[in-house]
């Protein structure tokens, strides 16, 4: 990068932190470091519901998932919109007018200290593991920019979030996330309109979708009922749905994030923000993959795009092939151009015979270029057994770094580590509420002062920070992060939402029936996903009805024992 990208990169971080650091001054309690005193407005809430989920895993896995399988990750957004509509009506005036500080407090009311410990710790693993991927994946940026071992990239980003975050808690993380999104949706306009800038002066915006259209790239819709593909519409409507509800009505990182609310009418309005605006905004982020895949058929790609990977096969026994197979994939693009110039004349002279022949000649180029690009990950695993071959997080930044102009470079940058800090923030904060309030205060020491609980949840956010760094080191394992946090979201998220939803409409289930039901649930959820037998969205649905099922059939159990108990006693 140039001086000027360090200077705006650099700038726009510090702006962040000191901003976070000046709003959160004066926290002198508890309320005030996890919950903001419940005082923001809806604006505010909404943006950091946004900025929560929108970690930069979205900025960077998105559009290396639309560049190799195009639009169709689109569909897995599409129940938010209904979960938040139901979340507005059931589960935020119940929180709001319990006053609780987490969403497990709950549960104890409704049914046992059990169950309320059990469903926190699910949530702990599961968002303790997700958040080092958070940290992770801006790590790659900076590895890859500065050629420094991920290692130590990984160490300063989860270093900076876990230094506002301890100092500022809930307070910081929500005033940093309004700037940050700002920033965000500046950036990613002027991302796809430099996309469009650098395409041919003929090809605009309409042309560039029909081209990615021809290569199978604008898929953004699928009503096929395959039960073992991932994105369809019936698997973002359903099992999206259950997900999206029990991410934003069970996960403390999100449910701290609207407690946070003035009003019940605040929280619901900035939770209502955030269903109008995510599909469209993901939609975008995944266009922004498309455009670059067209960018690349008029200039020739990388046949790999992780920096690392390509310099040690370049100074390998296999450098030589390598060398050949890139020089193939630049004779390819030649004769790609030829295609598309004599497409895009036919289309302007309307022959419909010679669009579909040359649709058909640009097909098999890219297959061609798809066999090479494969022949290319075949040499690099030859040559390093454990090398990372899944590059969909580099593609984005690979094509950043070497085509926008110096200023943007660094602006694309710190968007990028603004979304992690963000989303890594929250998740921190939120492992630390729910460790101190529903672990330490309930169960270790229940009548400390409020200076106690405050150094507590500063001590706690420092611990899961640490945490969260150990777990980064190990996340470049996990290949595609994007979908890596989802599937362990959908390993856990089905069992916390199922046991909610019995604590909201099935009254005749108590606490040791649920608590049952979540442990076996999960264990059978856990076997399906090592099993391989359905689409991991689906897991979300299953967990919940098995709960539900569970519990009505344990409840039927103990009340048959505690009848014929009784009537022994008698």
């Amino acid at each position: 990068m140039s001086i000027i990208d360090w200077i705006v990169l650099f700038t726009t971080l510090l702006l962040i932190v000191l901003y976070g650091i000046y709003k959160s001054r004066n926290i002198n309690n508890i309320e005030g470091f996890l919950l903001s005193n419940r005082e923001l407005p809806w604006y505010n809430v909404g943006l950091s519901v946004m900025a929560t989920q929108a970690s930069a895993i979205t900025f960077l896995s998105a559009p290396g998932l639309a560049f190799t399988s195009g639009m169709s990750f689109v569909q897995f957004y599409f129940g938010l919109p209904l979960a938040m509509i139901v979340l507005c009506v059931t589960f935020v005036p119940i929180f709001h007018k319990l006053k609780i500080y987490t969403a497990y407090e709950f549960l104890e009311k409704r049914f046992d200290i059990k169950t309320r410990s059990l469903t926190a710790l699910l949530f702990l693993i599961q968002r303790g593991i997700s958040t080092g991927i958070t940290i992770f994946a801006p790590s790659i940026i900076l590895s890859s920019v500065l050629h420094v071992d991920v290692f130590y990239t990984t160490l300063l980003i989860g270093g900076i979030v876990v230094l506002y975050t301890t100092y500022g808690g809930t307070k910081a993380v929500s005033y940093t996330q309004l700037l940050q999104m700002g920033i965000i949706f500046g950036g990613l306009l002027a991302a796809g309109m430099m996309v469009i800038h650098f395409l041919p002066s003929e090809i605009g915006f309409v042309e560039a979708l029909h081209i990615a259209g021809a290569s199978n790239k604008t898929n953004a819709i699928d009503f096929t009922l395959d039960w073992n593909n991932q994105y369809t519409v019936w698997t973002g409507l359903i099992g999206g749905f259950f997900l999206q509800l029990s991410y934003f009505g069970t996960d403390q990182s999100q449910v701290g994030r609207y407690l946070t609310g003035s009003s019940v009418r605040e929280s619901r309005m900035g939770l209502l923000m955030n269903g109008l605006l995510k599909v469209p905004m993901q939609f975008c982020i995944l266009l922004i993959g498309v455009l670059v895949f067209v960018y690349y058929q008029y200039n020739s790609a990388p046949l790999f795009f992780n920096p690392t990977e390509i310099q040690k096969i370049e100074n390998s026994a296999y450098g030589e092939e390598y060398k050949k197979l890139q020089a193939e994939q630049d004779f390819l693009t030649q004769q790609r151009v030829q295609i598309l110039n004599n497409l895009h004349q036919a289309k302007s002279e309307n022959k419909e015979e010679h669009i579909k022949e040359n649709q058909e000649h640009l097909k098999s180029i890219n297959k061609q270029s798809n066999a090479l690009r494969e022949s290319a990950i075949s040499l690099i695993k030859a040559n390093d057994s454990k090398a990372e071959t899944n590059d969909n997080n580099y593609i984005f930044l690979s094509f950043v770094t070497s085509v926008f102009p110096k200023g943007l470079i660094g602006l694309l940058i710190a968007i990028i580590m603004l979304a992690s800090m963000g989303a890594t923030s929250s998740a921190i904060n939120s492992l630390a509420s729910t460790t101190v309030i529903d672990i330490y205060k309930r169960l270790i020491n229940k009548n400390a002062s409020e200076k106690n609980y405050l150094n507590a949840s500063r001590l706690c956010t420092f611990g899961w920070g640490v945490f969260a760094i150990i777990v980064a080191l190990f996340a470049n394992k996990l290949g595609n992060l994007l979908e890596a946090v989802n599937i362990l979201g959908s390993l856990f998220y089905g069992t916390i939402l199922g046991i909610f939803l019995v604590a909201f409409y099935f009254k005749r289930i108590r606490g040791n029936a649920v608590f049952w039901a979540a442990v076996c649930t999960e264990i059978i959820v856990v076997i399906i996903w090592i099993q391989e037998v359905i689409a991991f969205l689906w897991l979300n649905l299953i967990g919940c009805v098995l709960v539900i099922l569970f519990g009505y059939l344990f409840e039927a159990i103990f009340s048959k024992k505690a009848t014929v108990t009784n009537s022994e006693v008698d």
